[in-house]
């Protein structure tokens, strides 16, 4: 089964809306009502409430008056709120021995999920909120489980449905030298290709610094709560949302001539610890605009959609500081240099080059990991 999830913008009216931010407002105050119930139960007895306990407990609470605005939507939109909340408490707990994080009207995303009764023809129809306007820009293929409706900052309202696809991954080629290129990701070009090819980093972020650091300053400058605020804010939002259309566009455009190519099956790259290098903050913006992480998460299903293998090197090998050509390394190479000279053979390197041929390299002697 091939899983893939289609995302549509939605045009509600005002009576559609209404209800819709109904749902957003309800299922973040389950979330919260849930974790809350969580905290408290884990701290006075030591006792975890499954997700389960949870939806008994708010199927009661729904036939208090008090609490007679819950009916208002769709009940399986709440118990996906709870559900989500029992994933997110395991992962916390597990990884960063913390609780969740109550979500904030302000600066949580408005979702909710919709698990089932979806129906789409010319009109999107979810439970509670009948014929709702919608703009298929692709035929949806596959078998629809679940759907996702969210709204932007800007006020955009969009739905993600995800289907099934009853046929199965294709199968991947044999690894063959002729067939595998290197990719050495950077930040001068984006990404630097053992073939000689190099693409240029468009730098989304850095080109609209300037006008969103003015839109920020007149932002900082109005009163809070008033109109011209919300109006400011506005602006400040749709400067981002800009940003993030192009960067993903960008993203999905090499990812999607990358595992195109007909020349090309077997793709090599880097573990590279995304997380760890925004530690540095003289670089922490650059690696955030170029979306390192993104571009690897779009290569990885896409690899296995188009059926071209991805293999993977190890972080710490030396890709940048090995000589090709008499195996001598540089443990004095520094970040600014991107050029060296080797003192074994006296071959001059460039660095993002001689990086991405020697990923292609460890990767076909067996240091990469197939995914």
């Amino acid at each position: 089964m091939i899983k893939k999830a289609y995302k549509y913008r939605i045009y509600p009216n005002k009576e559609q809306q209404e209800i819709i931010e109904k749902h957003f407002g309800c299922t973040r105050w389950t979330f919260n009502w849930g974790l809350a119930k969580k905290i408290q139960a884990y701290q006075a007895e030591q006792k975890t409430l499954s997700g389960f306990d949870l939806m008994k407990e708010l199927t009661q609470l729904k036939k208090q008056p008090e609490y007679q605005w819950l009916n208002e939507v769709n009940s399986q939109s709440l118990q996906m709120a709870l559900r989500n909340l029992d994933n997110a408490f395991t992962a916390f707990f597990r990884q960063h021995h913390r609780f969740p994080r109550f979500k904030s009207k302000k600066t949580s995303k408005s979702t909710f999920q919709i698990p089932q009764g979806l129906k789409l023809n010319d009109k999107l129809s979810i439970p509670k909120i009948p014929n709702i306007k919608i703009k298929l820009s692709r035929e949806i293929e596959g078998k629809i489980k679940t759907a996702t409706v969210s709204k932007t900052k800007t006020g955009k309202y969009f739905i993600s449905i995800q289907v099934e696809q009853d046929k199965e991954f294709p199968k991947k080629p044999a690894i063959k030298p002729e067939t595998t290129i290197g990719i050495d990701l950077g930040l001068t070009h984006f990404a630097t290709i053992s073939d000689g090819r190099q693409i240029e980093n468009p730098r989304h972020l850095k080109k609209s610094l300037d006008k969103l650091k003015r839109q920020q300053r007149q932002l900082s400058r109005k009163k809070k709560g008033s109109n011209n605020r919300d109006k400011q804010r506005l602006k400040v939002a749709k400067i981002h949302e800009q940003v993030s259309n192009k960067r993903s566009d960008f993203l999905h455009k090499v990812t999607h001539s990358l595992t195109h190519e007909n020349q090309v099956e077997s793709i090599a790259i880097e573990d590279l610890g995304v997380g760890n290098m925004l530690k540095n903050h003289r670089l922490a913006q650059a690696i955030s605009d170029v979306a390192w992480s993104e571009w690897r998460k779009q290569l990885g299903y896409k690899t296995d959609w188009y059926g071209k293998n991805l293999l993977t090197i190890g972080r710490f090998d030396p890709s940048s500081r090995l000589c090709n050509v008499c195996g001598t390394v540089n443990n004095e190479l520094k970040l600014s240099d991107r050029e060296w000279i080797c003192k074994g053979c006296k071959t001059k390197h460039n660095r993002d080059d001689l990086a991405s041929r020697n990923i292609k390299q460890f990767a076909l002697i067996g240091s990469g990991r197939p995914e």
